[in-house]
C-alpha cells in the first residue's frame, strides 16, 4: 500500500519546520538566519529564477552543439556573404550569456537585493 503523497509531504514539511526550530533554538547566527522565513523566501526567489534560466540556457547550448555535430549542412548554410548559420548561432551564445547576466542583475536588484539587505541589516544588530 502506498502512502498518500500529500500526507508524506506534510510529514516532510513538519520535520523541516522542527529542524529549523531546533537550529534557531541553538542560537547561532547562521541557525537563526536559516530559520527566518524571509531567508527561505530569498532562497525561493533565487531558485525560481536561476533554475529555469539555467535549464533554458543549457538547452540552447546543447542545441548548438548537436546542430554543429549532426546538422552540418544546415549549419554551413550561408546567411549573408560568408556568414553561415553556425557563426550566427555561435555569436548567439555570447548574446545569450550577456542577456542572461543583464536580466539576472535586474531581477536581483528588484527581487533579491532588498530582502538580502534587510536580512544583513538585522544580522548586523
Amino acid at each position: 500500500m502506498t502512502a498518500n503523497p500529500s500526507a508524506a509531504q506534510t510529514a516532510v514539511n513538519a520535520a523541516a519546520a522542527a529542524s529549523r526550530a531546533a537550529e534557531a533554538a541553538s542560537g547561532t547566527p547562521a541557525a537563526v538566519l536559516h530559520a527566518d522565513p524571509r531567508f527561505r523566501e530569498l532562497k525561493h526567489r533565487f531558485r525560481w529564477f536561476v533554475f529555469p534560466v539555467t535549464a533554458i540556457f543549457l538547452a540552447w547550448y546543447l542545441l548548438y552543439v548537436l546542430l554543429c555535430a549532426y546538422a552540418r549542412d544546415f549549419m554551413a548554410h550561408k546567411v549573408v556573404g560568408n556568414v553561415n548559420v553556425a557563426l550566427v548561432f555561435g555569436l548567439g551564445q555570447f548574446a545569450a550569456t550577456f542577456l542572461t547576466a543583464w536580466v539576472y542583475s535586474r531581477y536581483a536588484a528588484r527581487r533579491l537585493d532588498p530582502l538580502s539587505a534587510e536580512l544583513r541589516a538585522e544580522a548586523a544588530k
